[in-house]
């Protein structure tokens, strides 16, 4: 089943509808999401930041589990939280704070993984690559950074570098107001979008700007054709642009170059986007509180939505397994039991250095063992048992390797040793014919006189 999800910034909950049917789902109660601030984790649970009316208050993160309305687990993060995101298999989330720290945390324990200052001011998005190596953010100070999870969790490479980022896009000059990357991990491209009123295509293999696109209005948010032909724009004054990505478009419209075309039906500012997975549609959430599915090539609406209460603010398209309520660890469940939830702990406010003395590592992925590891949830513990497998082979490897490179050399010296010593021999008998003929000579000359 292929679901979409709507929250708002107002209580009204978050709305689920089967997107093909247009058949409502269970509404979930108690959700006042900012943003960017809804995300499905690895289809297994929703989760949400909240919005405070202290901005000094610590953050709010609620779970939902697809089967009850009622909020089950409740994380108090020591500062809000507004954007969030979640790697596709749902073993991590990364949320962004107002102070422009990023926070990590290992789903299914809550360990607070890491935490790093990555803006100059507050972080407006987050989105992950599609191999999950990468974590993208953009911000209120303008910038879009690119941040390798490997490098991230690489301690001594963190101490000598001078910049954790791999890249820092800073053109926009207003707050990033949304992110998208496509396929291709390290080489594929990011686009961003800004109150600028400009929307920048980045190319990750080159760590260069690409395409500058003006708009005649600002654009809230964006969404990539699966093809990566085009992308959306929602924009301020309700109309979702068409902008072109992999053509050199000319100007054949009022809008400007690379801007393709336009449609509307929103009585308000678009502040959400979404592609469905299966078909060719694309999901719109407007101020006015209504979610539109279109057909992307016709344009037309295929059905409505009507949210309870409020603008919308966020859309998720999710594709639900019959048994993704279920389909959860049993080391989750034994750790929530006690909650009297199947969902995973709450996320830690502080790093735990208890654990400091094991000398965990996280690894974003695990290939090339000859044991299979449940993808479902990979918990620290078993990750730094399976590392430290992983370098007793590594090091056996290179035992070996070491041993052979000795040989090798022993050879060459037995070989160098052997040469001197014939060059030693070829040496010596000159020497002795130069002195046996220097002596005959002399002999003879003697005689002569």
């Amino acid at each position: 089943m292929e679901v979409v999800l709507a929250s708002s910034s107002v209580d009204g909950g978050i709305g689920c509808w089967d997107l093909h049917t247009g058949a409502e789902q269970l509404r979930y109660k108690s959700c006042t999401s900012p943003s960017h601030g809804l995300i499905s984790v690895g289809a297994r649970f929703i989760a949400s930041s909240q919005l405070r009316d202290d901005p000094a208050a610590t953050g709010y993160v609620l779970y939902w589990s697809w089967s009850k309305p009622q909020v089950e687990v409740k994380s108090f993060p020591t500062e809000q939280i507004k954007p969030i995101a979640a790697n596709h298999p749902g073993t991590y989330i990364a949320g962004g704070a107002p102070s422009g720290d990023i926070y990590l945390w290992e789903v299914e324990t809550g360990r607070l993984l890491k935490k790093w200052r990555a803006h100059f001011r507050a972080v407006s998005c987050l989105v992950f690559s599609e191999d999950d190596s990468l974590l993208v953010s953009g911000s209120e100070d303008g910038s879009v950074r690119v941040w390798s999870l490997f490098m991230i969790f690489d301690d001594l490479r963190c101490q000598q570098a001078s910049n954790l980022y791999e890249y820092s896009f800073s053109e926009h000059t207003l707050t990033v107001t949304d992110v998208v990357i496509g396929n291709g991990g390290c080489n594929a491209i990011i686009v961003s979008a800004s109150n600028d009123r400009t929307c920048k295509v980045w190319s990750l293999s080159r760590g260069m700007l690409l395409r500058n696109i003006v708009f005649p209005s600002i654009i809230n948010c964006i969404a990539l054709d699966p093809a990566e032909h085009v992308f959306y724009a929602g924009s301020e004054d309700g109309k979702i642009f068409i902008a072109a990505l992999n053509t050199e478009s000319i100007t054949t419209n009022n809008y400007g170059m690379h801007i393709i075309g336009s449609f509307s039906n929103h009585s308000n500012q678009v502040t959400c986007l979404a592609y469905g997975t299966s078909e060719n549609l694309l999901i719109t959430g407007s101020e006015d509180g209504m979610v539109r599915v279109w057909n992307a090539r016709t344009r037309n609406i295929v059905r409505m939505f009507k949210h309870a209460k409020g603008p919308v603010n966020n859309i998720l398209v999710v594709r639900r397994e019959n048994d993704s309520s279920n389909h959860i660890s049993s080391n989750v469940q034994a750790s929530s039991r006690k909650q009297g939830s199947n969902l995973p702990p709450p996320l830690e406010k502080y790093a735990n250095s208890i654990d400091d003395d094991l000398d965990m590592k996280t690894m974003i992925s695990l290939g090339g063992g000859r044991r299979f590891v449940d993808p479902s949830y990979l918990s620290s513990h078993v990750i730094s048992n399976y590392i430290k497998e992983l370098q007793h082979q590594g090091s056996a490897a290179a035992s070996e390797m070491e041993m052979e490179k000795l040989k090798h050399d022993y050879q060459k010296s037995v070989q160098m040793a052997n040469q001197l010593k014939k060059m030693n021999e070829n040496l010596h008998q000159f020497c002795v014919k130069e002195l046996l003929d220097g002596g005959q000579a002399r002999t003879l000359d003697e005689d002569q006189n």
